[in-house]
């Protein structure tokens, strides 16, 4: 049976004949929309090189054009192999590309690039190329382009320890990667990852707390003291002891290993501990999208 024809008017009153085919062979190859590959093949005159050329040329004028728009929407994905573990954020501007089986496969297959790649960090994996030839960075234009939407790497990490763990939310809007020094049970690695997606943590602990965070709420706490009128009159230096108990408060809230494990009195160190005495927590990244 003979392969449906699509008619297409070319500039100068020149009309050519597209296979159908060839139009989802394009659309294979590049992921754009139907409409945009009939176009590109109309305007290439059906050469499928310069097909892809005209594609990725119009991702370039999406991102030119929608520069000023928030990628807030996207996919974060995880891996872990041996003793190193990745995390990459695919943002775009809505939910509904986001959702996207193609979208979270183009996510995927720069996550596989990463992992290839060994990229040390995001500027690192932006260079890097896949088969074809075609840049990371390429890759995140081509796809604005065939979604018309602001697409950006709008995060990458790498983490390296003994033993990494790693966990995305189910909604995979966020997610985090963890080091330990050492091997702990699978269950106990996956609990503290999902604490820390879920809750946040500034840092590991209180030594690698950012040095102007702790300076910063140190400020507050004593701002706080001087502006309570119970504490009227009193010494600074009693006032500094009292922000002091505020800024063990605010440790136990904001950094890993202090914080309780949710829904319990444990800390999350002493869950660690009660596999394994040495077991700590020794690198961490977590991404969430609109935070």
């Amino acid at each position: 049976m003979p392969s449906k024809l699509l008619t297409i008017n070319l500039k100068h009153t020149k009309t050519m004949e597209i296979k159908a085919a060839d139009v989802m062979k394009l659309r294979k190859m590049t992921g754009a929309g139907m409409m945009d590959c009939k176009k590109a093949l109309m305007e290439a005159e059906g050469d499928f090189a310069r097909a892809q050329d005209i594609i990725r040329e119009k991702g370039k004028l999406v991102v030119a054009k929608r520069a000023d728009r928030n990628a807030t929407e996207g996919v974060v994905a995880t891996k872990v192999v041996g003793t190193k573990a990745y995390i990459i954020c695919l943002a775009c501007e809505t939910d509904f590309v986001a959702q996207n089986e193609e979208y979270s496969a183009s996510v995927n297959e720069m996550l596989e690039l990463a992992v290839a790649a060994d990229a040390a960090d995001r500027e690192a994996l932006l260079a890097v190329k896949n088969a074809e030839g075609h840049t990371v960075e390429e890759m995140v234009t081509e796809k604005s382009g065939q979604t018309g939407e602001k697409i950006e790497l709008a995060y990458y990490a790498r983490i390296e320890a003994p033993y990494c763990a790693a966990y995305v939310h189910f909604n995979k809007k966020l997610g985090t990667i963890l080091g330990f020094n050492k091997e702990v049970p699978a269950e106990v690695a996956h609990q503290v990852a999902m604490q820390a997606t879920a809750m946040a943590p500034i840092s590991i602990d209180v030594a690698d707390c950012p040095a102007e965070v702790v300076e910063h709420e140190r400020k507050i706490a004593v701002e706080a003291m001087k502006q309570d009128p119970k504490n009227a009159g009193k010494p600074d230096a009693i006032l500094e002891k009292i922000a002091e108990g505020k800024m063990r408060k605010f440790f136990e809230e904001n950094t890993l290993l202090n914080q309780c494990v949710v829904g319990e009195k444990e800390s999350i160190a002493e869950l660690i501990h009660k596999a394994d005495k040495e077991a700590t927590v020794v690198a961490y990244k977590r991404f969430a999208l609109g935070e």
